[in-house]
């Protein structure tokens, strides 16, 4: 028998009568009020790692949280899981809609001690405004749905305020999504290589492995539409098995000390089968596993930590090199690389962007420095003018990569690429 999980907050029948009474209300005074549709980033994370106490614990902070946010007269029900709904009456005009929302991914973003373990959520949510007196309770609701799901294809931790062709773009979000699973078959992908380099010779000590996709009708595809399209469908899964023996075949043929880098999702890191594709890209390429290099961000660390550090470690005990992306995005940066040796730790391009501050400048020695203590080697991201380079230079940065050396390029120009940078260190 499952354990009723008592937050306080109405369920969803006492909800859907509120939203019946904020309606009925609306017409009667012709006043707006909103609906908003929330569920909560990473809480099966949290769920998965610390237990199920642990969990319903979070969820009762993010229901006294939501509660302080809303005023007396609304209304925040939990629906089940970790799936949250709000009715928002009286507004005196609709931006005070979106100003609740925005309070409401800020209260509910700050960490949150669970027993002495500090964890972090966000909360995705859908927003839709009841302007029109005949709009019906499931209506409503469903335009808030359809909001939450641009808000999540957004990157989560966000909102999006209902807009009528949002329906249509999900439909061409499907649509995209049967297109790419035709486009693995059919062997539209490829791999761009952009150069990791000595930051005093220019010389190349690795190549990071980049999918690119060009749509037969709609071109080239932005990684930042169709990587998040094909974590949420699985597609993630044969497209990283691919990447990875592509990767593996294109790399035998670099200078022996070149190491190629490949990016791993979280999806390829909980599911089986990782490890096997890594030694079958190995094998079938004849590259050392020491040249190959595997890159995750600290996001990924944070969906289900335990799962994903063992398989790591798996992996590392093969041979392979494991580098932590995107370094200082995050909360908890430090407290994973105590528990995960990495090989290399990629300095997040934000703090390169504006590393003429004091402060960005103070954070990349900082992590420098904790590399260098560590036995981690620092690469700095983002590298796109010289003044760039000599500040990160001057705060002890050996490994650079960015657009200043090259943006990624097909593997025959990486080819050449090598071959001209090894005349130069020469």
């Amino acid at each position: 028998m499952v354990r009723p999980l008592h937050t306080g907050l109405p369920n969803r029948t006492l909800f859907r009568d509120r939203l019946d009474q904020a309606i009925a209300h609306a017409a009667r005074s012709g006043n707006p009020f909103a609906v908003l549709a929330c569920d909560l980033d990473r809480f099966k994370a949290v769920n998965d790692s610390f237990g199920h106490a642990a969990g319903d614990a979070l969820l009762r902070v993010v229901a006294d949280r939501m509660q302080g946010v809303i005023r007396p007269y609304d209304t925040v029900a939990r629906l089940g899981g970790d799936e949250f709904a709000i009715v928002l009456t009286y507004l005196d005009a609709p931006c005070w809609a979106i100003r609740i929302a925005e309070q409401l991914i800020a209260v509910v973003s700050e960490p949150i001690d669970l027993d002495g373990q500090v964890v972090e959520v966000g909360v995705s949510i859908g927003l839709t405004l009841a302007t029109e007196q005949n709009a019906t309770a499931d209506e409503l609701f469903k335009r808030a749905d359809i909001a939450l799901y641009e808000a999540k294809a957004a990157g989560r931790n966000t909102y999006r305020e209902f807009e009528i062709d949002a329906g249509v773009r999900i439909a061409l979000r499907g649509q995209l999504g049967l297109d790419m699973k035709e486009a693995i078959r059919r062997g539209e992908f490829q791999l761009a290589y952009q150069p990791v380099v000595d930051a005093a010779t220019g010389a190349v000590v690795s190549f990071e492995a980049l999918m690119r996709w060009h749509h037969p009708t709609q071109g080239k595809i932005s990684p930042g539409t169709f990587i998040p399209l094909a974590e949420e469908t699985g597609l993630i899964v044969p497209l990283g098995v691919w990447a990875l023996q592509e990767a593996c075949r294109e790399a035998i043929h670099w200078p022996a000390h070149i190491h190629v880098a490949v990016n791993v999702s979280a999806v390829q890191l909980r599911r089986e089968g990782l490890e096997a594709s890594v030694l079958s890209a190995l094998a079938s390429s004849g590259l050392p596993a020491t040249r190959l290099k595997l890159e995750v961000t600290e996001s990924v660390m944070m969906q289900d930590s335990d799962t994903v550090l063992a398989c790591l470690h798996r992996l590392r005990s093969l041979g392979v090199l494991i580098a932590l992306d995107d370094f200082g995005t995050g909360y908890s940066s430090l407290s994973y690389l105590r528990r995960f040796p990495f090989d290399k730790i990629k300095i997040d391009q934000a703090f390169v962007r504006d590393i003429a501050d004091p402060d960005a400048a103070a954070i990349v020695r900082a992590v420098v420095g904790i590399g260098e203590r560590l036995g981690m080697g620092i690469v700095a991201e983002g590298i796109e003018t010289v003044e760039q380079l000599d500040l990160v230079r001057r705060e002890g940065c050996t490994l650079v990569q960015g657009f200043l050396f090259s943006p990624p390029i097909p593997s025959h120009e990486a080819r050449k690429y090598m071959a001209a940078a090894q005349g130069r260190a020469a």
